[in-house]
C-alpha cells in the first residue's frame, strides 16, 4: 500500500532502522537518530543496488515520487542512476572550475571579503543578470576579447553606459583570477579600452583651469572682497564640488553637522536621488560661520533683494569674472579639479563618481544608491579638504596613490 503524507509525519524513531515502503523500490527509511531519508532500490548489471533521494522532511512524498520517477527514466535508458548522478557531480565541479560562471564565482567569494554585503551582492547580481547568460558556461580559458564586448556592447544598448564601464572593469578582475590561477592564458579584457568599446555621453564643457592654477585661484578666493556670502559659497564649493544650484539651494534642515553629513534632496539633485555629502573639518567650520550670518532665515545662501529665495546662480560666476577668471573658470570647473585629481591621489574611481553624483540611475541603481561608500567617501573628502588648505598655503604637495584597484 503506498505511503501516505501523514505516515511520512508520524513516523517514530526505534532502536534500530526500519522502512516505510512506498511503491516501485521507494522507501523512508527512519534511523534510530530520528533521521528520515529517502530511499530507492533498484537492480542494474544484475545486482540490487540504492540511492539516496533526499531527506525528510525537506523532500516531501510528491517530490520523492519525482525523483524515483526520473531515475526510472534513466535507467530504462540502460544507464545505473548512482554512476549517471557521480558523473553529473563530476561535470558540476568540473565546470565550477573551468567555466567563466564558476571562475567568476570563484573570484567573487574571495573578492567580496573587505566589501560592503550591499556593495558584494549587487556586483553578483550584476554578473547574473548581464555576464552569466551569454558567458557563463563558456570555458574560461576560450573567452576572448569580442565575446566579452558582446556583453559591453549589449549593456550599451540600454543606454547605462556607466554600467558597461562597470561590467568592463569586473570581467577583467574575473579574467585576471583565472590567469594567477592557471585557468586562463591571458586576460582579453585588456586588449578592450573603455574609450574605444563604449560610446561617450555628450557633454557640456564647462571652463576651467589647470590645476596648478588651483593654489592661486583659492588664495585669491579668500582674498576676495564682496559680499561674506559669496566667499564663503566660493569656499564650500571647491572644498565640496557639488553642482552649483545643488549649494546656492541648500537649506539648514538639510545638515547634520554633529554627524558631519549634508543630505541633498532627491528633488534638487539632477539624478534625483538623495545624495550625502561628508563634511570635513573644513566645511564644518565654513557652515559654522554662515551659520553666524544667516540670522534663522532657511537658506544657506540667501538673495540679495529676496532672502526668501536663494543668491542669483551667476553670483559665483561673476565673483570669477571679478578675480579674473573670465572663460577660464565657472563653478561647475571645481568639479573637474577634483575629480582629476582625485583620481591622480589614487581613489577608486567609483567613489568619485559617487561623491560627484554621475553614478547612472537605471535598473541596478540600488547598487550605487546615495549611501553607497559614506565612511570611505568621508575619508576621500577630508583628505581633499586638507589638500585645498596645503596647496592654498604653498606646500608643495606631490600626487600619490592612496588606493590599490578596488
Amino acid at each position: 500500500m503506498p505511503l501516505t503524507d501523514a505516515a511520512c509525519k508520524q513516523a517514530q524513531a526505534r532502536e534500530k532502522p526500519y522502512k516505510l515502503s512506498d511503491s516501485e523500490g521507494l522507501y523512508l527509511e527512519v534511523r534510530p537518530n530520528g533521521g528520515r531519508y529517502w530511499m530507492l532500490k533498484y537492480r542494474a548489471g544484475g545486482k540490487e543496488k540504492r540511492i539516496s533521494l533526499g531527506v525528510y522532511p525537506k523532500v516531501g512524498l510528491k517530490d520523492a515520487r519525482k525523483l524515483r520517477g526520473a531515475a526510472k527514466e534513466v535507467l530504462d535508458k540502460g544507464i545505473d542512476p548512482s554512476i549517471a548522478r557521480k558523473e553529473e557531480k563530476l561535470r558540476q565541479s568540473m565546470f565550477s572550475a573551468t567555466s567563466f560562471e564558476g571562475v567568476a564565482r570563484q573570484w567573487w567569494a574571495h573578492w567580496k571579503e573587505d566589501k560592503t554585503d550591499r556593495h558584494a551582492s549587487n556586483i553578483l547580481k550584476r554578473l547574473e543578470a548581464d555576464v552569466f547568460p551569454l558567458l557563463g558556461a563558456k570555458p574560461v580559458s576560450q573567452v576572448t576579447a569580442p565575446l566579452i564586448l558582446m556583453v559591453i556592447k549589449r549593456i550599451e544598448s540600454r543606454g547605462t553606459l556607466d554600467v558597461a564601464k562597470r561590467v568592463l572593469q569586473t570581467s577583467g578582475q574575473i579574467m585576471r583570477y583565472a590567469v594567477q590561477h592557471g585557468l586562463a592564458e591571458r586576460n582579453p579584457a585588456a586588449d578592450i579600452r573603455p574609450a574605444d568599446a563604449i560610446r561617450s555621453r555628450k557633454k557640456r564643457n564647462y571652463a576651467r583651469l589647470d590645476t596648478k592654477d588651483l593654489p592661486e585661484l583659492l588664495q585669491k578666493i579668500d582674498a576676495y572682497v564682496g559680499s561674506p556670502y559669496t566667499v564663503l559659497a566660493m569656499q564650500l564649493m571647491s572644498h565640496t564640488f557639488v553642482r552649483t544650484s545643488e549649494l546656492i539651494k541648500a537649506r539648514w534642515d538639510e545638515f547634520d553637522v554633529d554627524n558631519g553629513i549634508w543630505r541633498i534632496p532627491a528633488e534638487r539633485m539632477k539624478m534625483k536621488t538623495e545624495h550625502i555629502v561628508p563634511l570635513t573639518y573644513q566645511t564644518k567650520a565654513l557652515i559654522e560661520e554662515l551659520r553666524g550670518l544667516s540670522g534663522g532665515r532657511e537658506l544657506l545662501f540667501p538673495g540679495e533683494r529676496n532672502i526668501r529665495r536663494p543668491m542669483s546662480n551667476n553670483t559665483i560666476l561673476y565673483a570669477l569674472y571679478r578675480m579674473g577668471y573670465r572663460s577660464r573658470m565657472t563653478g561647475h570647473g571645481f568639479r573637474g579639479i577634483a575629480s582629476t585629481l582625485l583620481h591622480e591621489m589614487g581613489f577608486p574611481h567609483d567613489h568619485i563618481e559617487l561623491q560627484l553624483a554621475h553614478q547612472e540611475r537605471d535598473e541596478v541603481s540600488a547598487a550605487y544608491n546615495y549611501a553607497t561608500y559614506v565612511p570611505q567617501r568621508a575619508k576621500m573628502m577630508q583628505t581633499w579638504s586638507d589638500h585645498l588648505d596645503a596647496i592654498k598655503s604653498g606646500a608643495q604637495v606631490i600626487p600619490f596613490r592612496t588606493h590599490l584597484e578596488a
